[in-house]
């Protein structure tokens, strides 16, 4: 049985590190949303900024969405791949597709993820007994063994993970508001990439496995040591302590869409082609001081309905498993550098030591 989460949101510590995140990281996006939070939605020019739990449900859900569109995440897939999309059929080789990946990242496929992942952690956490543990770097190895099991390529899992990293960045204004600018750096890096592939389409998976435990896993752990909840966590309180952790954090802050037909959002008209920037964040009530009461909240940073992330039970037991390795060792944060280059708000350098040891 889980036992629920302790609370987190109080812990100001916590907050005030993890907002310094986004404030080093993304200042003018996380300024934008700021100030812009209170209203439920709000259309700047084509773009319409979505923060209203509601209204971000409703337009994953009852809207219909461009796929492909510019400057959405299926747009910056397709710029990755030239074109070649994990998801570019119709109908139901659409749904087949994704219910096949599904099958791949879902909890079927922990018994045979899940053992690469806790390999990694057995070789690398008994260091913090003697010495520190730097954070990204074992992140990073996480991410590259997963995701190297994921697209079956025979490229190092580094060389893969770092691939995936630099695409990442090299693409990430495609997501956010304001002009979007064709950029060859953006097409060496894709290229880079898919060469790696036994199947181009795969890029769109390795990029999202590596940048989203990347930028999660030091955040939520950093959060875990800052409200100094390690006496709390066991096997039984860790996999509702990592849902919590991923709502607060919201690794993937912002997901950008595309309205394919004309529609009506929170009262506001939609336009075929308008694009629609919905603040996981926000949806997810990661900004409260307060934990929310809707179960929502939770799901909300992985999307939701046929737009919800088919990786979100894998991104919860890697985490759970990770604090579950940290917590007998009691770290505590020595050194926190922000990636100012990366395509999500996270850290490049994450140093933890254990409590007690010099």
């Amino acid at each position: 049985m889980t036992t629920p989460a302790p609370p987190l949101a109080a812990s100001r510590r916590a907050r005030r590190r993890d907002r310094t995140v986004y404030l080093r990281s993304h200042p003018l996006l996380f300024a934008l949303l700021c100030a812009t939070r209170h209203r439920p939605v709000l259309r700047l020019g084509r773009t319409l900024l979505v923060h209203d739990p509601d209204a971000y449900r409703h337009a994953l859900t009852r809207i219909p969405l461009a796929r492909t569109a510019p400057g959405t995440t299926g747009g910056t897939a397709a710029q990755l791949t030239g074109g070649r999309l994990l998801f570019d059929q119709d109908g139901d080789d659409h749904r087949t597709a994704r219910r096949a990946l599904a099958t791949d990242l879902g909890a079927a496929a922990l018994p045979r993820l899940r053992p690469l992942w806790q390999a990694v952690l057995a070789e690398r956490v008994p260091a913090l007994a003697t010495g520190t543990l730097e954070l990204v770097d074992l992140a990073e190895e996480l991410a590259a063994t997963t995701a190297a099991a994921l697209t079956g390529t025979s490229a190092p899992p580094r060389q893969l993970a770092r691939a995936a990293r630099e695409a990442a960045a090299a693409t990430a204004r495609d997501h956010l508001p304001g002009p979007r600018r064709h950029s060859r750096t953006a097409g060496d890096a894709a290229a880079r990439l898919t060469a790696l592939l036994p199947d181009p389409r795969d890029a769109m998976l390795a990029v999202a496995a590596v940048n989203t435990t990347v930028a999660a896993l030091p955040r939520a752990v950093a959060w875990c040591a800052d409200a100094r909840r390690w006496p709390a966590v066991d096997e039984h309180t860790a996999p509702a302590l990592a849902a919590e952790l991923l709502r607060l954090t919201a690794p993937s802050p912002l997901l950008p869409r595309a309205a394919a037909a004309d529609a009506t959002l929170a009262g506001h008209p939609v336009r075929a082609g308008d694009r629609l920037i919905l603040v996981a964040r926000h949806a997810a009530r990661a900004h409260h001081r307060t934990p929310p009461e809707d179960p929502a909240a939770t799901q909300a940073v992985f999307g939701t309905g046929t737009h919800a992330c088919p990786g979100a039970a894998l991104a919860r037991t890697q985490l759970a498993d990770t604090l579950l390795a940290l917590a007998p060792h009691h770290p505590h944060v020595t050194r926190a550098r922000v990636d100012r280059h990366a395509a999500l708000p996270g850290y490049a350098h994450l140093t933890l030591r254990a409590e007690g040891t010099r």
